[in-house]
């Protein structure tokens, strides 16, 4: 089983690099009854906003990502009846705030097997935090054609933007302090549907 992914964790380690911190559960923000209506309200938005879903695509940053992209077209699918095609990018974050080598997230694969050109492309991901992220998944979409528009969609926005970054649709805010993480977990990954907050052991 795959740990639960720690937005602010997700960092190399090795002897040029911060020892990882230990967390422990300050609150449950999400159990799988809300995570799941999160994710209804956010496929209902898209169709609204694009006023159907004919040229629509999503594409999920792996790996949580991914895999609400692909809940979110699956209800999409219930709604129209039609299912937008899926893509996934695989970006690698090498936190610079924590005094890490590179500065950039890096994009490492790319699984998009359809055009991007002309299209409107919701990119997903689960915690929106500093938003290199999707900076550089929005670098990496713009290298594979012009979509129309780009939109974003996030399971949980906790603030602390670096970049004029802001999500189009989002299943939850939640104020979080710097020095906290946010925890999620997908039963595809962690057997579980849920959302926390985590704080810093004593």
């Amino acid at each position: 089983m795959v740990g639960p992914h720690l937005d602010s964790l997700e960092a190399p380690r090795g002897p040029f690099f911060l020892p990882a911190m230990t967390y422990r559960e300050k609150a449950q923000v999400l159990d799988e009854v809300t995570l799941d209506r999160a994710l209804t309200r956010i496929a209902h938005e898209i169709v609204e906003h694009a006023g159907g879903v004919e040229d629509v695509a999503l594409v999920g940053i792996k790996t949580r990502g991914e895999t609400l992209a692909e809940r979110i077209a699956q209800k999409i699918a219930a709604i129209e009846a039609v299912k937008p095609p899926v893509g996934a990018l695989d970006i690698t974050l090498y936190r610079d705030d924590l005094g890490l080598k590179a500065e950039q997230p890096q994009v490492r694969t790319t699984e998009i097997r359809f055009a991007v050109k002309g299209r409107i492309v919701v990119l997903v991901d689960d915690v929106l935090f500093t938003g290199r992220t999707i900076r550089a998944a929005m670098d990496a979409l713009m290298d594979l054609g012009r979509p129309r528009v780009i939109r974003l969609a996030v399971l949980v926005d906790r603030g602390h933007r670096e970049l004029p970054i802001r999500p189009d649709y989002i299943g939850k805010n939640l104020p979080t302090s710097r020095r906290e993480a946010v925890a999620v977990m997908l039963r595809e990954h962690d057997g579980v549907d849920r959302v926390v907050i985590q704080e810093p052991a004593e």
